[in-house]
């Protein structure tokens, strides 16, 4: 009866259009889920605990006003309406209560569905059932929508398109500002094709607020910690140019509490997504995590970059066995310079100027750069005689990050151009030919994408690629002819001749006829880069 009345209440939602993306969602997300430490073992303490834990730790404080409740909340069946049913045994004071204590405590909540027939954990899902379910959600005081992607009738994207569409329809008639997280992306991630997966986050961008694009991260206690937050760091930096405010690249939770993890680790896993703009959902006993968890998870200067205005996610400036080196912009124009060390031990790591992006000759108006550490906040002074930064002492799995003070100097879009389903690098050399090859972090694959479209390596400083008859050289006259332009395709396509940038099987790089989102010819670039089409 209770879930009639309230769909009876909530039948004059659809109505006048709801708010643009970028107005109902302009940040990434911050708050907690349940899945990855709870799964499907959950109750109605777990949220009020939650709640507590964030408020009275800090969390809330710094941000985390989200609590979304994840799979498994309903009982087995339906109601004669037509409804979902709350499980009374986990839920005892209804979902309606439990979403106006969350608010009434300053927090935000959210809850999950699925929209094939049941969910992943065997529970009714929302295959027509949209229109109440969405109705029913909003009426229980609802205001994040989890919409996963188990169970649909078939496996094809055409499937995946048309049922979240409904969503979609929903949403965009709809006088309710529902952030609508979804995950179809992640069911086409890691194929050997990946024209569905660019597909898919292409309307995914359109129809919500963030997308979950690839493998769930580890639930606890279980697996191992880090390399899953690595590979799903793998996937993440191969869809750059889908971000915008408003729509989030989603990796998943940040698995705080997990005992494969050392804190280096953890506190890597957190400055990532912090250096992404991602979606900052924890999933932990967030009663029981340590001071030093609390701590990182405070850090204000990091928070700073994960909620930055521009919202840019960072991107790969050089990439090798034993270093990854990102970059971005922030809003009042630093620079920030991100090092995680892959390698087995502690190590220093140097990164000049130019590959961050800056102008030498510009930083030299000035004596000193100013350059703070994020994690201690320590502010230090480098000249500008220098050839760029080193950091040094970081641990094996840990990361450093920096945050420059750039504004005497121009920002250019500066890193790697990579083909997201090889990972093979674009690589330069002496002679001008240009090929693909594996990352080696070397100065021929560290590209310099200028403003007026043309695109040099750090090598070949005065040379800029062109298309020649279809094969990729680089040469001083392309610096004065050749322009390229990036599209949300991931197609990096020659102005003059309209041909893209391709990867052949041997690894030559050439130019040839455009394909619809081929794996050969879908590229990452530094971010920074105008992406034209959506």
């Amino acid at each position: 009866m209770m879930s009639q009345l309230l769909f009876a209440a909530a039948s004059g939602l659809l109505g006048v259009a709801a708010l643009p993306p970028e107005a109902v969602l302009p940040l990434p997300p911050m708050g907690f889920n349940n899945w990855a430490r709870f799964t499907t073992n959950i109750n109605e303490g777990i949220f009020v605990d939650a709640a507590n834990a964030m408020k009275n730790r800090g969390l809330l404080a710094a941000g985390y006003n989200r609590v979304n409740l994840d799979d498994a909340w309903s009982t087995k069946a339906r109601d004669a309406n037509g409804s979902m049913v709350w499980d009374t045994t986990k839920f005892p004071n209804g979902l309606p209560w439990l979403a106006a204590h969350l608010k009434s405590q300053g927090f935000i909540p959210g809850i999950y569905s699925d929209a094939g027939t049941l969910s992943c954990g065997g529970y009714p899902a929302a295959l027509n059932y949209e229109e109440i379910d969405f109705n029913d959600f909003a009426a229980w005081g609802f205001e994040y929508l989890k919409m996963d992607g188990c169970n649909l009738p078939d496996g094809g994207e055409p499937t995946y398109r048309e049922v979240y569409g409904r969503w979609d329809r929903l949403l965009r008639q709809s006088n309710v500002n529902m952030v609508f997280s979804d995950s179809a992306p992640a069911y086409f991630s890691g194929q050997e094709n990946l024209t569905d997966w660019y597909t898919i986050m292409r309307w995914a961008r359109q129809i919500g607020h963030l997308a979950r694009h690839s493998a769930d991260v580890v639930n606890y206690p279980n697996g191992n910690g880090w390399g899953s937050i690595m590979y799903n760091y793998g996937q993440h930096v191969r869809l750059a140019r889908y971000q915008k405010p408003g729509f989030f690249n989603d990796p998943d939770f940040l698995i705080v509490d997990h005992p494969s993890l050392s804190l280096d680790e953890k506190k890597s896993h957190f400055a990532l997504w912090c250096a992404f703009s991602a979606p900052l959902i924890l999933s932990a006993e967030l009663s029981n995590i340590n001071p030093q968890e609390v701590e990182y998870l405070t850090n204000r200067d990091l928070l700073a970059i994960n909620q930055d205005k521009l919202v840019q996610q960072a991107t790969l400036v050089s990439s090798d066995a034993s270093w990854d080196i990102l970059s971005k912009t922030v809003e009042n124009g630093d620079r920030i310079f991100v090092a995680l060390n892959k390698g087995a031990s502690r190590a220093d790591v140097s990164v000049s100027w130019e590959r961050l992006g800056l102008s030498r000759a510009a930083l030299r108006r000035s004596p000193n750069v100013s350059v703070k550490n994020l994690w201690t906040g320590q502010r230090s002074q480098i000249s500008t005689k220098a050839s760029g930064i080193t950091v040094k002492n970081i641990a094996s799995h840990g990361t450093a990050v920096l945050r420059i003070a750039a504004s005497g100097s121009p920002i250019t879009p500066t890193g790697l151009i990579f083909n997201t389903n090889s990972l093979k690098c674009l690589t330069d050399d002496k002679s001008g030919r240009v090929s693909w090859t594996k990352c080696n972090g070397s100065d021929g694959q560290v590209w310099r994408v200028r403003a007026d479209g043309r695109i040099n390596s750090l090598l070949r400083p005065n040379e800029c690629i062109a298309d020649s008859n279809g094969m990729i050289f680089s040469d001083q006259a392309a610096c004065r002819s050749e322009k390229w332009v990036y599209e949300i395709t991931g197609n990096l396509i020659n102005a003059r001749t309209r041909l893209c940038l391709t990867e052949q099987a041997d690894g030559t790089a050439t130019a040839t006829r455009c394909g619809y989102e081929l794996n050969e010819q879908v590229v990452g670039l530094p971010i920074g880069v105008q992406v034209i089409g959506d």
